[in-house]
């Protein structure tokens, strides 16, 4: 699976090991204090609703756990930059809140804990502030580990190698207590994801995850929030769920489909949490729908998107839990581990007909990477970089992200959309109630009738009817 190495280069896989995930390093490292919003902490923990009830206002059905569709804050996001940019990125993102996730060290934020008993959450607070501010739910990614928990010492190592290490065995109770500590600070957070991707957990003498030292983790971290914060949910075990092209046989897992078969230690590092967790309020997993070897978007990159859908009813019937994606990806990188071979509406397009199978398979929740940069070219940006004078507003993911997470969120009853004309075929659709998205997923435009309209669509168009 293609993922970003703080910049933006590929991370190889070697000797067979499955590929870990995208990181970047934190940004501005130097932070300034901050003093807590505890009221609007409050109204933002009202809003989120009691223990085991409903979620949101408005959310169909569901669980607490059904928070619908966000998006993940990476190195760059709206807390720094120009004041004016900075304004008009929370004005967009309030207009229709989403929740938003953030990791408590790396992607944005400094070591949380640089020396045993000695907090630094300037970095962590300044993004809590900024997903209060922007009415968004919170969730808190409780990855990654400071460096004195993995054989270091005192001085923070960003470097990818030192960063996607996993705490030593005899720091699994200093990291539990950490996330223990950031449970209690941010009363309102009502979410927790352990750990990212079993960075650090993988075996490389048995060829497989070590999956029994991440539940041992899990489970000391899963008890330390519980105890902390009697509002939280947590979930694990986000694991990749990689796949391989139809056909292959080399860790090839019954889990399969017309775009591949996922990897079997993938299953085995799932089913093992599932089986030995203390307990989980949700099961989160990330993936993409390309092939990890080659990339390859198989039968094409509209249709590989079916794997989203496999993938969540497997877990749904699995696990038994409510399913979050903490991230998914439709679009390969070229040879420098960029993302700019396609256009937006290209882009745009293939990422609608993502969350369409997502929704229809009743996915929880599902995070958008937000690929924030700091200058004016970022594809697949939710907003323009805050770095910029005239930054800040609204890009065309984050009006996809909005109007999806607004009009289709968990339990949504979606209803059968007529498609007639000889264009037909090329079109995506999903609805619920009054709500419509056609998605077309040619390279031309093209015309048909849904449901009893005359629509023409151009190239590539996601279009809400």
């Amino acid at each position: 699976m293609g993922r970003h190495r703080g910049g933006r280069a590929l991370l190889q896989a070697g000797g067979g090991r499955p590929r870990a995930g995208r990181w970047r390093l934190p940004a501005l490292l130097a932070g300034t204090g901050l003093v807590l919003g505890l009221v609007l902490a409050l109204v933002v923990l009202a809003w989120q609703s009691g223990v085991g009830g409903t979620g949101p206002p408005g959310r169909a059905g569901g669980t607490a756990a059904d928070l619908g569709w966000g998006f993940t804050h990476t190195q760059y996001s709206a807390d720094l930059g120009q004041d004016g940019a900075r304004k008009a990125a929370v004005t967009a993102l309030s207009a229709d809140p989403l929740p938003q996730n953030q990791h408590i060290m790396g992607w944005g934020a400094d070591n949380p804990e640089p020396r045993p008993g000695a907090y630094n959450f300037s970095d962590l607070d300044r993004r809590v502030a900024l997903m209060r501010r922007s009415g968004g739910a919170p969730v808190l990614t409780l990855c990654c580990a400071p460096d004195w928990m993995k054989g270091g010492g005192t001085r923070t190592d960003w470097s990818q190698k030192s960063l996607e290490k996993a705490p030593e065995r005899a720091h699994y109770r200093d990291f539990a207590k950490l996330a223990g500590v950031i449970a209690a600070r941010y009363p309102d957070v009502r979410h927790f994801i352990v750990w990212n991707e079993f960075k650090g957990f993988y075996d490389e003498s048995r060829n497989r995850w070590d999956y029994e030292g991440y539940t041992e983790l899990y489970n000391l971290v899963y008890k330390e929030v519980k105890k902390r914060n009697r509002h939280a949910l947590v979930g694990g075990p986000y694991v990749v769920m990689d796949s391989e092209a139809p056909g292959s046989e080399t860790n090839a897992s019954r889990l399969q489909g017309d775009w591949g078969v996922v990897d079997q230690r993938a299953i085995d590092a799932l089913e093992y949490w599932d089986e030995h967790k203390e307990g989980a309020d949700f099961v989160v997993v990330d993936g993409s729908s390309y092939t990890r070897t080659g990339s390859r978007t198989l039968p094409d990159e509209f249709a590989a998107t079916a794997k989203f859908a496999d993938v969540t009813t497997w877990l749904n019937r699995t696990t038994g839990l409510p399913v979050w994606w903490a991230e998914w990806y439709v679009e390969p990188a070229d040879a420098h581990d960029e993302r700019k071979l396609w256009t937006e509406p290209h882009r745009v397009a293939v990422q609608a007909v993502a969350m369409m199978r997502l929704a229809e398979s009743g996915a929880a929740a599902a995070f958008y990477w937000n690929p924030e940069e700091q200058g004016p070219d970022c594809p697949g940006c939710l907003w323009r970089s805050t770095e910029l004078g005239d930054g800040g507003g609204g890009l065309p993911m984050l009006g996809l992200l909005s109007r999806f997470a607004k009009e289709f969120p968990p339990g949504a009853d979606f209803r059968t959309v007529d498609v007639e004309g000889a264009d037909g075929a090329r079109l995506r659709t999903l609805a619920a109630g009054d709500a419509l998205l056609v998605v077309n997923t040619s390279d031309r435009g093209v015309t048909a009738r849904v449901d009893g309209r005359t629509v023409d669509l151009g190239a590539y168009e996601a279009r809400w009817l």
